[in-house]
């Protein structure tokens, strides 16, 4: 596979001008192409520049709507639903986590689900907009419908991802950010395009056997939740994605399960959908709601320094903290430019094209 290294900057400034062309406002196009290029720049491939040409599709089809009127349409002092009128889910998400941290502030946590959104990037994204106000943050997000539920051959829930941002004071913050199925689509997306098999574990055919064809989904197969099967404990990434699901969709009034909005924009929206489009969930607590912020980084630093002193395995230097390997890739493609596949590459240069932009 043959991949090109293209500067941070150039990607940002490139995916701002398509967003613009797109009709985005300049703060909406900013923003947008900030959240989706962070995957690129945190090594989350799949969810970067690699998905510019899906979202122009939604947008083509008439599901995105780049002027929209995002909007509470319920509250609390600690909670709230939001209306993405059909937006761009890399601003109604940061639109929400915002409200979140607002209401953190006045009464020590604050809680947001969206209805009526669209794909919103990573969920590590938002967050981590939570940790420069002394938070912690959580999002996640419920997507269209790829996994089958453990001992089912139907398609029920989506990747449905879940992050945790928590700050420290001396070390880096802990940042949990993951699919709650044994992989993310979208690297089942980059094997495609290199046309590659997929692990074993990743998906089954339609008939609930294990399956290693990268393109087995458009043959009437599905993803698996984390853990694979049974034996390697499915049920639980099972549980967590249906929780996800019901968290964003079936508390927001967004649509779920099934019924949840396809990403790619050539598959038919379900029939009677229950609610409004893609839902999020998203979340910020406080840490002096609970202990002196100055105390709770202390014993942060203290566990995670801890953990990596941990004993490691044979063939390994040291134990990982979650976040450890994003933040260093994105250390290093900052310096160095972000390493991008030809096949990307072509797409963009294709969507230069097509917008009348240059790349």
């Amino acid at each position: 596979m043959i991949y090109q290294q293209i500067s941070y900057e150039t990607l940002l400034e490139f995916t701002k001008s398509v967003f613009l062309q797109m009709d985005c406002s300049i703060h909406d196009a900013d923003l947008a192409s900030k959240v989706l290029v962070a995957a690129d720049l945190r090594g989350i491939d799949s969810h970067g520049v690699a998905r510019l040409s899906g979202y122009i599709r939604l947008w083509e089809a008439g599901r995105i709507n780049t002027t929209p009127n995002i909007r509470i349409i319920h509250e609390t002092p600690s909670t709230a639903v939001v209306d993405g009128d059909a937006g761009l889910g890399l601003v109604v998400a940061p639109y929400a986590m915002k409200i979140a941290i607002e209401k953190a502030h006045q009464v020590g946590t604050g809680w947001v689900s969206v209805q009526n959104s669209n794909h919103f990037g990573i969920a590590g994204y938002h967050a981590m907009m939570a940790l420069e106000h002394d938070m912690i943050g959580m999002a996640m997000t419920n997507a269209s419908a790829l996994v089958a539920p453990t001992f089912s051959t139907e398609k029920m829930l989506g990747t449905n991802p879940i992050a945790v941002s928590i700050p420290a004071g001396e070390e880096p913050p802990f940042v949990a950010d993951f699919a709650t199925t044994t992989a993310a689509n979208g690297k089942l997306e980059l094997l495609q395009k290199k046309n590659s098999d997929a692990p074993l574990g990743w998906v089954q055919d339609e008939f609930g056997m294990g399956s290693v064809d990268a393109n087995i989904l458009k043959k009437g197969g599905s993803l698996l939740p984390l853990g694979s099967d049974r034996e390697h404990g499915s049920h639980k990434g099972y549980a967590l994605g249906s929780i996800v699901d019901i968290f964003s969709a079936v508390l927001s009034g967004a649509s779920y399960g099934p019924w949840a909005p396809p990403f790619p924009a050539y598959v038919p929206m379900p029939e009677n959908m229950p609610g409004k489009g893609l839902g999020h969930f998203l979340g910020a607590m406080r840490i002096d709601a609970f202990r002196p912020a100055s105390d709770f980084k202390m014993h942060m630093d203290n566990w995670i320094k801890r953990f990596r002193a941990a004993k490691t395995s044979e063939g390994h230097e040291h134990v990982l903290i979650p976040g450890d390997p994003e933040r260093i890739i994105a250390e290093q493609r900052a310096k160095e430019g972000i390493p991008i596949q030809d096949i990307v590459v072509n797409d963009l240069k294709s969507i230069a094209g097509k917008m009348g932009l240059s790349f």
